[in-house]
């Protein structure tokens, strides 16, 4: 009997925890994933009676409501990479997270090596697509630095849009925060996450940007609790907001084994409630 009750392959493994959407479509592109003792191609749709592997080993297509769905937020510092290895051996942020059995952080959003802040990991692909594809239209707001003369015009040409080298883009929204000197603090929002895009607005108008900090994601703020270099799990009500937010139902998180809880009980003192509110209010000025 042929079961109809099919999605496409990337998207439940995402799901699954084994990756991003994209990370498995370059998986099933490179012939890592078999359906059924067959190699897999993109737009292959599975079921819950098909036989799953990767790299050779089987996967256990659990029911969705079967598969926890977890978020912890990171403060990345200056100087971490967003990459789980880097050829120079750099640090990255990978490397401070919580580790995980048959599953992996995947990162919702990137950072530069230079901009500091509000990461956001989960173990669920689908979330993390959801959040990140301009389509959702989810706001980012960054604290920045600017070295240099603002004038009210710049600011309204970048509110209005600019055209850079990969196409328009724009804030929703500028805030003067004040400063000393040369400098002057800034809050702004975008509502996608393209390379450097904070940046390069700033610097289309011949402004520099000499510190940069992600301060919100959605409607998660960074915990100021959390210091630079620590991650924080987040509570079951906060990813449940998360998971309304990128239009997902709520999952209810299967009692933790044994196991499972003794390492999750590791760096307690990492382990603070993330601040998540319906109605985000503006974090208050940087300290330059």
């Amino acid at each position: 009997m042929t079961d109809t009750n099919t999605e496409k392959l990337q998207k439940v493994l995402a799901r699954a925890g084994y990756g991003s959407r994209r990370e498995m479509e370059t998986a099933i592109s490179a012939g890592r994933i078999k359906v059924n003792g067959q190699v897999a191609k993109l737009g292959d749709r599975v079921g819950s009676r098909d036989r799953v592997a990767l790299d050779d080993r089987a996967i256990n297509l659990r029911a969705v409501e079967e598969v926890p769905r977890r978020v912890i937020m990171y403060n990345k510092p200056e100087g971490e990479l967003c990459t789980r290895k880097d050829p120079e051996g750099r640090r990255t942020v990978f490397e401070r997270l919580p580790r995980l059995k048959g599953e992996r952080w995947i990162a919702i959003g990137r950072l530069d090596i230079n901009t500091s802040g509000l990461l956001l990991f989960t173990t669920d692909g689908e979330l993390a697509n959801r959040l990140m594809h301009p389509s959702h239209q989810i706001e980012r707001e960054y604290a920045v630095r600017v070295m240099g003369e603002v004038k009210r015009e710049h600011v309204v040409a970048m509110v209005e849009g600019v055209m850079l080298e990969d196409g328009p883009a724009r804030f929703s929204d500028v805030q003067e925060f004040g400063g000393e000197g040369i400098n002057t603090w800034f809050h702004v929002v975008i509502l996608e996450g393209r390379n450097r895009e904070v940046r390069r607005l700033w610097e289309s108008q011949g402004l520099t940007v000499s510190r940069l900090k992600r301060v919100r994601y959605g409607n998660i703020f960074l915990d100021k609790r959390a210091k630079a270099g620590e991650w924080t799990e987040m509570t079951q009500d906060e990813i449940d907001e998360l998971s309304n937010l990128a239009g997902l139902e709520p999952r209810k998180v299967p009692e933790l084994t044994p196991d499972e809880k003794n390492r999750w009980s590791r760096d307690k003192n990492k382990r603070r409630p993330v601040t998540a509110m319906k109605k985000p209010r503006r974090p208050r000025r940087q300290d330059s």
